[in-house]
């Protein structure tokens, strides 16, 4: 053997050393690598239904928003019709009740100036036939 196959043979294996040495590293990226495309099947394998849920609650969502508008549309149809009958109730029986309101008044009132009036007069006439009563008495 001569100087040229030994160096031959020690660069032979230092490089076969040096390998090894690299081949750790490499070995532990590819494990890396193997990693990291699990997880990111298994986000996608967790996503997809999570977003299809998402999606489901959003539509039930919107459907209970259009179910709350028909109510509220409703109750405010019914305010509406409600005040419109009150309006009507109000110039139909309310004219004709403040009519005949205001006639048993001007009646009551009548009648108690009429009673005050006769009551006014009958004191002072007995008063006047005491007075003329009085006289003859001391004639």
């Amino acid at each position: 053997m001569g100087i040229g196959e030994i160096a031959g043979l020690i660069a032979a294996i230092v490089f076969a050393i040096l390998a090894g040495f690299l081949i750790y590293p490499l070995i532990r990226l590819g494990k890396l690598f193997d990693q990291m495309a699990q997880t990111i099947k298994d986000t996608g394998d967790h996503a997809i239904p999570a977003l299809d849920e998402g999606v489901t609650t959003v539509k039930q969502v919107n459907k209970s928003l259009a179910d709350v508008n028909d109510i509220s549309q409703a109750a405010s149809t019914t305010a509406n019709n409600i005040g419109a009958l009150t309006n009507l109730y109000g110039s139909f029986l309310g004219k004709p009740i403040i009519k005949i309101a205001s006639i048993f008044y001007a009646i009551k009132t009548t009648a108690r100036s009429f009673m005050d009036a006769k009551a006014s007069k009958a004191p002072a006439a007995d008063a006047a036939a005491v007075d003329a009563t009085e006289p003859m008495k001391e004639a």
